[in-house]
Parts: structure tokens; C-alpha cells; sequence
């Protein structure tokens, strides 16, 4: 066992960093602050043979930023690793990349270099950006629908911004937000991109941006990219694992956000119809380039499979159609399968067309291999010029048969009792004049994913939020992430002095929330009295349907004073709100849960937050009722070990909205007077921040 890293000399860096970093910001040092860097320092710094992954939930106001750099650089520089920032945030991402990372270059006397990492798709495409302006491109990429007014105006917008230079390509920066599908026609993967024998290759955004990435001493990325490449193995986008110190930021969403990542999904009748567009890409494909016989060996390949597919969905489409679905809204109709299992008819259909799906996507990626061939100039064709455009158009008919069979293997194992516990549900959707049914199958133990992925593989890892714990405990984050008591965990106060300068109010309102009608008529008479209240707040709601009910309801003076979510794109909406108040008018921000987070409004732009219903989870989501049916079956309770401790973390994230730094005050209103008539409130409240609280009930 090799001894530790943290000598003396390594110790003495950090805290001159520290020291310095303090005097020319002229602040004082903060425990919590400097707890942290303690913690950290100790955990990246621990023998071999001994984990070193930390959970550490730090208040806000703690500094958090400058206390995992100032101890993570020096000490990833000393040991020769690679330091990964990931947040799970754009607004977070870009706040470290823009403003701490160099304010800590300029003030620590630490000599980093740094660099912004995001995923291909987060930036345009040019030449599919070309593609789709050129008026001849639908003739000659036949995946492509025809692009419609208002994309083409889009489209256009896009290409003179970026030609004038007032647009990076970065989608996050655009201000009016994009629609997904427009943007997924404009952007591509891997597989869609031929790299520097691209012609617009010298102007491309992504490698732009990238350009900096292996020279870089940290790299801040987004959670997505980081678990995009722990999925590939590690090292394929960003550094290896074992050679990788992660600082993983706003860390509460990990286990979600791993959730998201391994769900699979395949519509049925709308892969019926891929297969049709599979065969008519490459035949197209195959005359366009002149019928060459290693590209026409495959063509017929692919023609054999699609066939062969089309009676196993189809047979999978007659056992779909007659499953039993409740309605959950006008257009969704869901069908859970009873703790996640498969029927044995079910599984061995998913099974024989995994099989020829298996088949399909190796024969589409032959295609693909041949494609970058006659682009790298290693294989010669008629008209070879044109295989460019078609990279894109054959990666995706991979990735989309990669994804279908990963979802028919999911099925046909969870025919098996002894399958990983996973939800797995059928949505019965319309479609043309029938209708088709979308199956998915969603982790619920994300923590086993993560364990082979992330824990096991990399150098180090240090958790950190505002919000890790739920009524006080890391007991919810650590078993949703699979982590265990040899991780180190430490929770550091705000050090704000909540009950001098923020209140905690309930009033006494008369409907309870559960009661959606008589609810919805309460918050829209009282909504207009609490906002005179202030001249600027943040509304959260915790559902659409509420929020456009009571918006809808409101006097028309008051509606032109807000700042409705999906009005426009959240930045542009947030910009709007501050130029209001800077410019002594009114203005309220309203939104639902998204807006609990990653929103920062100190000072003026925000007096007051009004939560109009405690945040429990949607009662009819089938992954939650699939996690809940599981812990039932355990003989566990999953209202105490998920919907309570998750509504705790939400109340408390909402909550923090309000105070944002030392000098800031302002008002908590929340409209759910449960959180005083339910036995579980009192553990709520507990579980807040010391707000000086006035609860009417």
C-alpha cells in the first residue's frame, strides 16, 4: 500500500491558494468552506487499495466552487490526473466556465489551464445546416422530410447569425430557444460526422470547442456527456477513468439522470415504417453510388432482415393492442407490466426479432463502414463525392436499430424472474388512422449501473450539492446511486442567518390540495394578494395543467406583469424579468418544478418565492409506480423511503431560490397547508432551512 499524497508541501499549495484566493476577493474565510476543502483534500489524497468518493452537501452560500477547485487542482496537477468538472445544469456549467474558473486563475496563484466540454449534438452542424437550405437536398438525402416554413426561416436565422459571428453554434446560446426536431435535423452524432475531411471542417463549432480539451488541466462538462462516456467504456470523449479525478456538481440528479440514460424504447408500427425507410435509404444509396457489389451484398442483407422483422413486431403489435391500458391524459393510454415482468409470449417474440434486429444493425453499420471508406479515400466509387452526405443519414439508421434491439433483449430477459428489477411499461399512443404502442423499460437501481460504470472505475469521485440529503440523511442518495458506508459523507450548513432574514409562511387556507378544483380557486384568489406583496417573485407550481388554469384566470393587468415558463426560452424570460425590475416595474417569474432549479435571482429580482403545492412525485408516473409495487413486495413502505424524503429535497430546492447570498432577505409562501394537518409535515419543516416560520394552516 503506497503512502499518501497529502505531504506537507501539498497541503501548504492549497492553503496558500486559499489564503491568497480569500485576500484579493477580501473575504473572510468561511468554515464550511474550508471543511470542505479538508474533506476533499483527504478523500483524493487516501491510499491505494482504499475508495476515494465523497457525498458532500454544502449549504448554500458555502462557496462550494472555490472549495473543490482550490483543493482538486493542485492536487490532480501533483498526481498527474486528469480533473473533470460535471454539472448537471447548463446555467451552472457555464457559470464555472465563464466566471469561477478564471476569477480562481487570476486570484490563487494556481496555474491551470481549463476548457468547456459538451456533446456533439449541443452544437449545429454546418453542412447538415447546409443540407437542408440547399433546395436540391431533399432529392438527394432521402431521410430528410421536406423542411417547412418555418424551420427554413429557422434555418436561415441559424446560418446568417453564425456567419456574422453573433452565434457560436452552441444551442444553449441561442435566446429564443430551438424546437428539438428542427434541431436534431441541423446537428449530428459520431457516425454522422466525417471530422477534418469535412469542408466545413475549419468552421465547425464542435471541434471548435473541443480544440482545447487535451491540453486542458480541467474540463467542466455536463453530467450527460460524462455518463454518455462512461457508457462507451470511459476515455472516449473525455479522459480515462482510472486516470480521472470527477467533480460531480448538483450530484442529487446523478441517479436520474442515469435512469434516463439506460432507458430503452421502441414504438412499433413507427419501426414498421423504418424498415420500409431502412431499405429505401439504402437503395437509393446503392444507385446513387452505382451499384457497387460489396455495398449490393449488403443491400440484399438488409432486405432479408427487414423482412424477417416484420412478422415478430407484428405479432408483438397484436399482443400490444390487447393489453389492458388506463387512460392517464386524452391522447396517453399506459399498460405497467406487474413488477416489471414479461409475459413468456412476449419475451420469446422480443427474443426471435432481437435477433434478426441484431442482424439489421450489423448489416447498417457494414453499410456505414463502407461510407467512411470511400469518404477517407480508402475505397473508390461512382460519384464516391456523394457518401459524405449519406454518413449522417446511415449513422442514424444504426443508432435507431442499436436502441431497438437493446429494448427487445431488455424484453425478452424480463421474461426471466431472475432478471434485474427494471420498469417496464406499453404506451398506447394514436398513429395515422390507428394506433401504435411505444415499449420502454426504465433501471430502477441505477446504483448497480453506476457501480460498473463510474465507482469502480474511476481514480476519484466527489459528490457535492446544496441538496444531497433528504430529512437529513444521505440514505436516499447513496442507495439510489449504490453507493456504501465506505464513502465518506459530510453535511455543511449554510451559514446564512436564515431567521433574521427570511420568513417561512403557510396560510390558512380553507381547500386541500388533493381536492385539485377547490385548490385551483383558492390559489387564484389568493395569488393577486400575495404578489402586491413585492414587486418581484418566483411562482412554482407543480403541474401545467394548475399553472395555465390559474394563469388563464387571472385579471388581465396582473397576467402582463408575468414571466410564463414556455413563453420563450428560459434565459430569454429570466433576462426579460431582470430588465423589469432594473427598471422599477413589476415583475414575476412563474414556472413549475424546473424553475426550482438552476434559477439564480438574488437581491431585487427576487423578494419573494411562492410554492403553491409541496412537490410530491406525479402519483400515476409508471416508473415511480413500478419503484413503489417493487418496495411493497420487500415488505418496505415507499411512501416514507421515496415520495417523502424525494417532496423533502424538492421543498428544499424550491426554498433556495430565495436567499442567495448573505445580504439577501425575502418572504416563503406556500400554499399547502398539509405541511401543518399531516403527521409527515412536521419532518418537512425539519427539514428546512431555520426560516422563521408563520403557519397558519
Amino acid at each position: 500500500m503506497t503512502e499518501p499524497a497529502l505531504d506537507d508541501a501539498l497541503k501548504e499549495r492549497i492553503q496558500v491558494a486559499y489564503r491568497t484566493w480569500l485576500g484579493a476577493r477580501e473575504f473572510r474565510p468561511r468554515r464550511g468552506q474550508r471543511e470542505m476543502i479538508a474533506t476533499i483534500a483527504r478523500v483524493l489524497t487516501r491510499p491505494e487499495g482504499e475508495r476515494r468518493i465523497a457525498a458532500i452537501e454544502a449549504g448554500t452560500g458555502t462557496g462550494k466552487t472555490a472549495a473543490y477547485c482550490v483543493a482538486a487542482i493542485p492536487i490532480a496537477k501533483t498526481l498527474d490526473k486528469h480533473l473533470v468538472i460535471a454539472t448537471a445544469t447548463v446555467a451552472l456549467q457555464e457559470q464555472i466556465v465563464l466566471r469561477d474558473l478564471p476569477d480562481l486563475a487570476r486570484r490563487t496563484g494556481l496555474e491551470f489551464g481549463f476548457a468547456l466540454a459538451k456533446g456533439r449534438q449541443r452544437y449545429v452542424c454546418l453542412k447538415r445546416l447546409d443540407d437542408r437550405l440547399r433546395s436540391d437536398s431533399q432529392d438527394t438525402l432521402a431521410m430528410f422530410e421536406p423542411v417547412s416554413g418555418d424551420a427554413r426561416v429557422l434555418y436561415q436565422n441559424l446560418l446568417g447569425a453564425f456567419a456574422r459571428g453573433t452565434w457560436d453554434g452552441d444551442v444553449d446560446s441561442w435566446a429564443d430557444g430551438i424546437d428539438e426536431a428542427h434541431w436534431r435535423s441541423v446537428t449530428t452524432d459520431h457516425r454522422g460526422c466525417s471530422s477534418n475531411r469535412c469542408g466545413f471542417f475549419r468552421q465547425c463549432p464542435f471541434f471548435k470547442a473541443r480544440g482545447g480539451l487535451e491540453k486542458a488541466d480541467v474540463v467542466v462538462a455536463n453530467l450527460d456527456l460524462v455518463l454518455a462516456d462512461l457508457a462507451l467504456g470511459g476515455g472516449a470523449v473525455l479522459s480515462d477513468p482510472a486516470d480521472t479525478i470527477y467533480i460531480l456538481d448538483e450530484a442529487h440528479h446523478l441517479p436520474d439522470k442515469t435512469q434516463q440514460h439506460f432507458t430503452y424504447r421502441l414504438r412499433l408500427r413507427g419501426t414498421l415504417q423504418w424498415l420500409d425507410q431502412i431499405n429505401s435509404s439504402v437503395g437509393t444509396l446503392a444507385q446513387r453510388v452505382g451499384r457497387p457489389p460489396e455495398l449490393m451484398s449488403l443491400v440484399h442483407g438488409i432486405t432479408a432482415s427487414t423482412t424477417a422483422l416484420a412478422t415478430p413486431i407484428g405479432e408483438l403489435i397484436q399482443h400490444a393492442a390487447g393489453l389492458e391500458y388506463v387512460s392517464r391524459d386524452d391522447e396517453r393510454h399506459l399498460f405497467r407490466f406487474p413488477l416489471g415482468r414479461i409475459p413468456q409470449t412476449v419475451g420469446a417474440l422480443a427474443a426471435d426479432a432481437a435477433k434478426d434486429m441484431e442482424g439489421l444493425m450489423m448489416q447498417v453499420d457494414a453499410v456505414h463502414a463502407l461510407l467512411q471508406e470511400v469518404v477517407d479515400g480508402q475505397r473508390s466509387w461512382e460519384h464516391g463525392h456523394e457518401a459524405e452526405d449519406w454518413l449522417g443519414i446511415i449513422g442514424q439508421h444504426v443508432n435507431r436499430a442499436g436502441g431497438s434491439a437493446a429494448l427487445l433483449l431488455d424484453y425478452r430477459d424480463g421474461a426471466n424472474e431472475e432478471a434485474e428489477p427494471r420498469a417496464r411499461w406499453a404506451t398506447r399512443l394514436p398513429f395515422d388512422n390507428g394506433d401504435d404502442f411505444d415499449l420502454v423499460s426504465a433501471p430502477m437501481q441505477p446504483g448497480s449501473l453506476l457501480e460498473a460504470a463510474l465507482w469502480s472505475q474511476a481514480y476519484a469521485v466527489i459528490c457535492t450539492s446544496a441538496t444531497l440529503t433528504a430529512l437529513g440523511r444521505f440514505d436516499r442518495f447513496l442507495e439510489r446511486a449504490g453507493l456504501g458506508e465506505d464513502v465518506v459523507v459530510q453535511r455543511i450548513p449554510s451559514p446564512f442567518d436564515y431567521p433574521n432574514i427570511a420568513t417561512f409562511n403557510v396560510p390558512a387556507m380553507k381547500a386541500d390540495p388533493r381536492d385539485a378544483s377547490a385548490h385551483t380557486d383558492e390559489v387564484t384568489e389568493l395569488l393577486p394578494g400575495l404578489l402586491e406583496l413585492d414587486r418581484s417573485a418566483l411562482v412554482l407550481f407543480a403541474s401545467w395543467r394548475q399553472l395555465n388554469e390559474v394563469v388563464r384566470r387571472l385579471p388581465q393587468g396582473l397576467v402582463d406583469q408575468l414571466k410564463v415558463q414556455g413563453s420563450g426560452s428560459k434565459q430569454a424570460l429570466l433576462n426579460a424579468h431582470r430588465e423589469a425590475i432594473d427598471a422599477g416595474r413589476p415583475s414575476y417569474v412563474v414556472g413549475v418544478a424546473s424553475f426550482a432549479e438552476g434559477v439564480d435571482l438574488p437581491d431585487d429580482y427576487c423578494r419573494h418565492v411562492i410554492v403553491v403545492k409541496l412537490p410530491f412525485a406525479v402519483p400515476d408516473d409508471p416508473l415511480d409506480e413500478a419503484m413503489a409495487e417493487w418496495l411493497e413486495a420487500q415488505g418496505r413502505n415507499p411512501f416514507f423511503e421515496i415520495s417523502l424524503p424525494d417532496a423533502a429535497m424538492r421543498l428544499v430546492q424550491a426554498c433556495g431560490r430565495l436567499i442567495r447570498h448573505e445580504g439577501d432577505h425575502g418572504r416563503i409562501t406556500l400554499l399547502d397547508r398539509r405541511i401543518v394537518t399531516q403527521r409527515y409535515g412536521a419532518r418537512l419543516l425539519d427539514a428546512l432551512p431555520p426560516f422563521r416560520r408563520v403557519l397558519g394552516g
